[in-house]
């Protein structure tokens, strides 16, 4: 649903042993959230409490404040910066009384997907997600939507509208993971088909709103939709472009990170977010222009590391350089090798600094192989002019000798025409 027009108040809960200052943070991506979504926040508040009320999360004295805040602003939905459970959401509801509707940040989230996705998956998987995220917060207001008696006198028509949501829910779950495994198989299909090219890929990844769109528009002329907005692009895409030394690339745009991302939400985009463990190269784009660059870059490598892509050969592409930078940053930790480029996709500025980076760090384990290739098996000089660097060939009677410049992979295809090979020795 859009929440176009809609006005809303923004909830936030301030722990004993939390900062202040990270709560207010926290909040102001949610009102960018919220923005997103086509609402409009006309006020914050913030519970400052040494643990939950278990019932409302909130104080008692607190909702009565909330309610009368709704009813001053015409308000009709409130949202919490935390994840909130159905008899929460049910009390809160109750308690503020009239039609206001209560969700969290995560329901807000699964919706700005619902509103973006474009692609059959996208729009199957934030389904999914939204499934499973609301069929346990499914709750009813009045005798129509709760579970019938039982017992003599009390017997109805069958189940409740309720009950009926539910099992139509669980069935609609069933029907959306089998069509997403179908997906995924063709997803894992096109894989293959792309690491027998031999050609790399490059996962572009990052926080929502970094640029990573706007960087592949500016390399490759995708012609991304590119806004100001959290999560722009949900559906991932991938072109195909020449590096300055003609080697070819695979470059491919994910959907952005961002805190407290939903669980739901990246069960159902693991396929398409396999995308970075797959890659041989991770170019990990960063507003260097956002004070809060430092968390957002650590929430993008605790959920490269939770999708089992850390430690790959990073670079970092510092973007929106043109706009200042705000904070220094710490990278490079767990990658196996890293390097560090300003730019601004925007206007250009640095890129090609990013292409020669990228270049030399594609090229890193490459060597070059002097191959001895029978004539009558020229589709082995084919293989290396697609997926090596030829530097000279020279025919003879008995075959031809290449001199090429090759990776391991590539290597490994071709050993049996290098006469320097020898297999290892098995001591």
């Amino acid at each position: 649903m859009e929440y176009q027009e809609n006005k809303a108040i923004l909830v936030g809960i301030c722990l004993g042993g939390d900062r202040i200052e990270e709560i207010e943070r926290s909040l102001e991506e949610l009102e960018r959230l919220l923005d997103t979504a086509g609402g409009v926040c006309v006020a914050k508040m913030i519970q400052n409490m040494d643990k939950c009320n278990p019932r409302t999360l909130l104080g008692s004295g607190r909702v009565q404040e909330l309610s009368a805040l709704c009813q001053m602003n015409n308000v009709e939905l409130v949202v919490f910066d935390e994840e909130l459970s159905p008899s929460q959401i049910r009390n809160l509801e109750e308690d503020l009384g009239g039609d206001i509707r209560v969700i969290d940040r995560s329901v807000l989230i699964l919706d700005i997907f619902a509103l973006h996705a474009v692609s059959r998956e996208g729009k199957l998987q934030v389904e999914l997600a939204q499934l499973k995220y609301t069929a346990p917060r499914l709750t009813g207001k009045g005798k129509d939507l709760s579970r019938l008696g039982g017992g003599i006198g009390t017997r109805g028509p069958g189940e409740s509208k309720l009950e009926s949501d539910r099992r139509h829910m669980k069935h609609r779950i069933v029907a959306l993971e089998e069509e997403l495994r179908v997906l995924d198989k063709n997803r894992r299909t096109m894989r293959a088909s792309r690491d027998r090219s031999g050609i790399p890929k490059i996962a572009i990844v990052g926080y929502t709103n970094a640029g990573k769109s706007t960087l592949l528009n500016a390399l490759t002329d995708a012609g991304i939709l590119a806004e100001d907005k959290l999560f722009a692009t949900l559906d991932p895409t991938t072109r195909k472009f020449e590096l300055p030394s003609g080697e070819s690339v695979l470059l491919t745009d994910t959907v952005g990170f961002i805190r407290k991302l939903p669980h739901h939400l990246v069960e159902a985009f693991k396929s398409t977010l396999d995308e970075a463990k797959y890659a041989d190269l991770l170019m990990i784009v960063v507003d260097i222009s956002d004070a809060e660059a430092p968390s957002q870059l650590e929430v993008t490598e605790q959920l490269l590391g939770e999708l089992g892509a850390s430690g790959k050969p990073t670079l970092y592409v510092l973007n929106k350089c043109d706009l200042g930078a705000a904070v220094n940053l710490s990278m490079g930790k767990e990658a196996a090798h890293t390097h560090t480029v300003p730019v601004s996709a925007k206007t250009g500025q640095g890129l090609d600094l990013l292409l020669a980076t990228m270049q030399e760090m594609l090229g890193a384990g490459k060597r070059r192989v002097v191959f001895q290739i029978p004539n009558s098996e020229g589709g082995a000089l084919n293989t290396l002019y697609q997926l090596a660097t030829v530097e000279s060939v020279e025919y003879g009677e008995d075959g031809m000798t290449v001199c090429a410049i090759v990776d391991k992979k590539v290597h490994g295809m071709l050993k049996k025409y290098d006469s320097a090979w020898q297999e290892p020795s098995e001591e």
